[in-house]
C-alpha cells in the first residue's frame, strides 16, 4: 500500500480515529468512533488534536537501527556514532545521502500524517454542536501551532514542498500535489501562527504539556530569524521581528534558565522553568522515548538498559572548541566520559568519547530501565540567543544583547562578552548557540540559514560550500536540503527532485 504524501493526507481521519480520546498521551478503542459519527461532540475534538501532537514522537527514540532525529546532527560534521549497522546514520555522516534514506522517509511520513490530522481537525471542529467557544479556540490554536511546527520542518529539510491546508478526498486535485514555493510555505506558516496568536486565547505558560502561547511566540520568533536569513534572505525587517517576538517571551516572566544544567534533564522539571515546549512521554502510558539507548555508549555495561546503542556521540574536537574552563564541558554536565558499570557502582570506567549527558536519565539509567524523559524541542536559552542576534543585525551590539547572550555565559562560568563590534559580536553569538544547543537539532539548521559552518579547530566560521568536516568530508551545495523520498517520487510524478540527488 502506498506511503506517499496523498494516502497519508487521505487517511489522516483513520489515524486520528486510534488516537484516543481523554487522557493527553493514551490511547482509546476506536471501535465506537467511524467517519459518520465522529466529530459530533466537544470529546472528539480534544481526541482530535491530541493525535496530532503523536507525531512529534515519530523521529524521537533510537535504537540498533540509528534514529531519525539524527540526520541532522551528522549533516553538521560535529557528531559521531559506534553504530556500524546504522547505515543511514553513516551515509549522512560520510556525505553520501541519497533519497532512499530511512531518515528522511520517517520525517516526510510522520510531518504529513500531522499535518493531515491537523486539516481535519481544524475543519471539524468549528462544525461541533455545544462545544464552548473558548474550548474551541484553544484546540484550534494547538491545532494551528502544530501544522506550523510540521510545515516549518518540512520546508526547511527539503525546500519547496507540498503546501496544503485542508482535508484530501478522493477526488481531491490534491491527491498527486506538486512542491510549493518556500515563499509560500513560510507564508501560511506565519499565517497559522499569527492567527493562534490574536484568536486562541492559549495561556502563556503551564505545565500541561500542551501548546502555549509561549510556545506559540517561540517559534515565530524561529521563522522570523530563519526568514531573514537563506533561503528567503528577507533581512532586516525579519530580524526586527524575530527579536520582538522573542523579547514578548522574555518580558513575559514566566520563563528562566536552570540554575543547574542537572535540570535539563530532570522530571521534576519538564514543562517548566527554562523548557518552554517538549515531545511528551510517560513512563507509566508510553513505555520508553528510546532517546538513552541511542545516546548509550555502544555495550559498555552502564546501564540497565538491554541496547547500548553508540548511536551519537560528541565529535571531540567540537568539545574540545569550549572555552577553557567552560563549565559545560565539565564532566556530567553537558558530556560524560566516564560512568560506573552495572556490575560495580562505586568504580568509575573511562568510556573513550564524549557522551551526551544532558540527556541522560539517571534513574532509568540505573534502576527502572524505563525512561519517559520529555525531549524538549524549545526552551528559553535559545529565545535569549535568538534575541541577541537578532538585535544585533537591528540596532547593533546593545547592552541588552549582551545581557541576553552573558545570561548564559555566566551560567557557563566564563567571562562575559563586552565591547564587542557588530560583527565580532554575530559570530559570539552563533559559536554560543553552537555550544549552548549543541545535539538539539537546532545547529545544522543554523547552518544552512546563515550559510555558515564553524570550523571547530581554527574556532572560526567559515562558508558552509567547501567547509571540510574534521574527518574528511566536505560540504557541497547539495547538503544544504534534503533529498525528496524516493518513495514519494515513485507514487507521485508530480514531484521533482533536490538538486545533486
Amino acid at each position: 500500500m502506498k506511503q506517499s504524501t496523498c494516502y497519508l493526507l487521505l487517511l489522516g481521519f483513520i489515524v486520528l480515529v486510534v488516537s484516543g480520546c481523554g487522557d493527553f498521551l493514551s490511547q482509546s478503542d476506536p471501535t465506537s468512533f467511524t467517519d459518520q459519527n465522529y466529530y459530533t461532540q466537544p470529546a472528539h475534538a480534544e481526541a482530535a488534536v491530541n493525535a496530532i501532537y503523536e507525531d512529534l514522537r515519530a523521529v524521537r527514540g533510537g535504537g540498533f537501527g540509528g534514529a531519525p532525529w539524527l540526520m541532522t546532527e551528522f549533516q553538521t560534521g560535529l557528531a559521531n556514532t559506534e553504530l556500524g549497522q546504522a547505515t543511514n546514520s553513516l551515509d549522512i555522516r560520510a556525505l553520501d545521502n541519497s533519497a532512499d534514506n530511512g531518515y528522511g522517509q520517517t520525517y516526510w511520513n510522520s510531518h504529513y500524517r500531522g499535518i493531515a490530522n491537523a486539516n481535519e481537525a481544524l475543519a471539524n471542529i468549528p462544525d461541533i454542536p455545544q462545544m464552548d467557544g473558548v474550548n474551541q479556540n484553544r484546540l484550534l490554536g494547538e491545532a494551528r501551532f502544530l501544522r506550523a511546527y510540521y510545515y516549518y520542518n518540512l520546508v526547511r529539510l527539503f525546500g519547496d514542498v507540498p503546501l496544503i491546508l485542508e482535508p484530501v478526498g478522493l477526488n481531491s486535485e490534491l491527491l498527486e500535489p506538486e512542491r510549493t514555493s518556500a515563499a509560500e510555505v513560510y507564508d501560511a506558516i506565519v499565517e497559522d501562527l499569527m492567527w493562534v496568536e490574536q484568536n486562541s486565547g492559549l495561556t502563556f505558560n503551564d505545565e500541561s504539556g500542551r501548546v502555549t502561547m509561549g510556545a506559540v511566540k517561540t517559534l515565530l520568533s524561529s521563522v522570523y530569524l530563519t526568514m531573514a536569513g537563506y533561503p528567503l534572505e528577507g533581512g532586516e525587517q525579519y530580524y526586527q521581528l524575530a527579536r520582538d517576538k522573542a523579547s514578548e517571551v522574555m518580558d513575559s516572566g514566566e520563563y528562566h534558565l536552570f540554575d543547574n544544567y542537572a535540570d535539563l534533564h530532570s522530571y521534576d522539571t519538564e514543562n517548566s522553568g527554562e523548557h518552554i515546549f517538549m515531545v511528551q512521554f510517560n513512563r507509566e502510558i508510553i513505555d520508553h522515548n528510546g532517546l538513552q539507548y541511542v545516546t548509550l555508549p555502544y555495550n559498555q555495561d552502564i546501564s540497565l538498559f538491554s541496547a547500548e546503542t553508540g548511536g551519537i556521540f560528541a565529535q571531540e574536537e567540537f568539545v574540545d572548541s569550549y572555552e577553557q574552563g567552560d563549565k559545560r564541558t565539565e564532566e556530567k554536565q553537558f558530556y560524560y566520559r566516564e560512568f560506573s558499570k552495572v556490575s560495580d557502582r562505586e568504580t568509575p570506567i573511562n568510556l573513550g568519547g564524549w557522551y551526551l549527558y544532558k540527556f541522560f536519565d539517571q534513574e532509568a539509567n540505573t534502576a527502572t530501565a524505563v525512561s519517559g524523559l520529555n525531549w524538549p524541542l524549545f526552551r528559553y536559552a535559545e529565545v535569549l540567543l535568538i534575541y541577541a542576534e537578532a538585535e544585533n543585525e537591528v540596532s547593533g551590539p546593545t547592552l541588552s544583547a549582551h545581557e541576553a547572550v552573558n545570561k548564559i555565559r555566566r551560567r557557563a562560568e566564563v567571562p562575559e562578552l563586552s565591547g564587542l563590534s557588530q560583527a565580532d559580536f554575530r559570530e559570539a553569538v552563533w559559536k554560543e548557540k553552537w555550544h549552548e544547543l549543541s545535539y538539539e537539532n537546532k545547529t545544522w539548521f543554523d547552518m544552512v540559514r546563515l550559510r555558515r559552518a564553524y570550523n571547530v579547530e581554527t574556532g572560526e566560521f567559515e562558508n558552509y560550500v567547501g567547509h571540510t568536516f574534521v574527518y574528511g568530508p566536505t560540504l557541497s551545495e547539495r547538503e544544504l536540503l534534503f533529498p525528496i523520498p524516493a518513495t514519494e517520487r515513485r507514487n507521485n510524478e508530480n514531484l521533482t527532485q533536490n538538486p545533486g540527488y
